[in-house]
């Protein structure tokens, strides 16, 4: 299977929002023509055709000069027309691989979010990979909420409450993640696991 690129995710993630429809829609109740509105916002009737037809996906200043002229919020072009129950499905090849932290040289880990699409979300989930690091222990991280992990391959360590706990595939935990913790990969290759975060409760 052919893996999708960081920029066709994004292009694709953006289709769903329909922003070309939606910009013909509004010029058309308008009854105003390319041209036209191309004079009122600056951009060529050509940029404002490829927009609508979807073969070019519109930067923010571009919408809000297009939302001024019709007097409509930024909000309009990313609200959904057909309002319907959650629901986001991803793909394995349109996940994009991220670093712990992208100014740090020797990452204790790596992420892809598995929910990225989804409005609204109750919970962060994302597929975690756990290169195999040396003893020296990497950089402690805390965030408010609480956090699970699932090991689905090889072995890490989870640094907690000055503590050590050794995991293997299978194993699971969870914890008060506004506690300082950190990570460290054990095996060759990397582990990975499946981490839930969780915001705090109110």
């Amino acid at each position: 299977m052919e893996v999708e690129k960081g920029d066709e995710t994004i292009r694709r993630v953006l289709s769903a929002y329909e922003l070309g429809p939606k910009l013909r829609q509004l010029r058309l109740r308008k009854k105003i023509g390319l041209k036209d509105l191309g004079t009122h916002t600056g951009l060529s009737a050509s940029l404002l055709s490829q927009l609508e037809n979807g073969k070019l996906v519109p930067t923010l200043p571009t919408l809000a000069r297009i939302a001024m002229v019709f007097d409509v919020s930024l909000e309009h072009f990313f609200s959904s027309r057909h309002p319907k129950r959650l629901f986001a499905l991803v793909r394995a090849g349109e996940r994009i691989r991220f670093p712990e932290r992208p100014d740090i040289p020797s990452p204790a880990y790596f992420f892809e979010c598995l929910a990225y699409p989804a409005q609204g979300k109750g919970l962060q989930a994302y597929l975690a990979e756990f290169p195999e690091r040396p003893e020296k222990e990497p950089q402690e991280h805390f965030h408010e909420g609480h956090e699970f992990l699932y090991v689905v391959d090889g072995s890490l360590v989870l640094h907690y409450q000055a503590e050590d706990h050794s995991l293997s595939a299978g194993d699971s935990v969870y914890f008060d993640s506004s506690e300082p913790h950190s990570y460290r990969g054990l095996t060759e290759p990397s582990a990975r696991a499946v981490v839930v975060t969780l915001p705090p409760r109110i």
